[in-house]
């Protein structure tokens, strides 16, 4: 398949950030007067997502959808007693890490999703404020589209790093939508 074989096309080696991670054009159209550049994203360019909380409903929903009814979601006792988490229920690693791809849309309409790793560092419990982080560290042009290569954190706290990871993206262009 071509996805695969472009895909395949990654480089092992990232090259390290460059301190300006956007650059800039002019937009020029006849229908919207706007002095406003177009922010472009570069090798080094990072897009944080808003803070979100997840809730005990959330977590519910998530569970319901997916199937995963493990306990320690859902029965804050048994998250403290039996599992070990202190601060009782804990969000479902995967409903967090769906922070990644929304991220990524909302700045790149259309975006595909092709490949995600992750490592779950900490828990993150129910009502913690969590914030997603991508940054570009690979983008190549590959017919009408573009590969895009992210390591993906998320945080709490605004410090305490829950995941990280890598995805790998193709996208309609570098022209960020927001």
């Amino acid at each position: 398949m071509r996805l695969a074989r472009l895909i395949g096309t990654l480089s092992p080696r990232h090259p390290p950030p460059r301190p300006l991670p956007f650059s800039t054009t002019s937009s020029s159209s006849s229908s919207v007067a706007s002095d406003a550049p177009a922010r472009v994203l570069g090798v080094g360019g990072v897009l944080r997502g808003e803070p979100r909380r997840f809730s005990g409903a959330d977590v519910a929903a998530y569970a319901a959808v997916s199937g995963d009814r493990n306990p320690l979601h859902l029965d804050a006792e048994f998250a403290r007693g039996v599992a070990g988490f202190e601060r009782g229920s804990v969000v479902h690693g995967m409903l967090v890490a769906s922070l990644f791809p929304s991220l990524i849309a909302s700045h790149f309409p259309g975006a595909i999703y092709v490949a995600q790793t992750l490592s779950f560092k900490q828990p993150v419990y129910v009502g913690d404020e969590v914030v997603a982080e991508v940054q570009a560290i690979y983008l190549k042009e590959s017919k009408k589209r573009y590969i895009a290569k992210f390591t993906t954190k998320c945080f709490t706290n605004q410090e305490c790093l829950v995941i990280d990871g890598e995805a790998t993206t193709l996208l309609p262009t570098l022209v960020l939508n927001k």
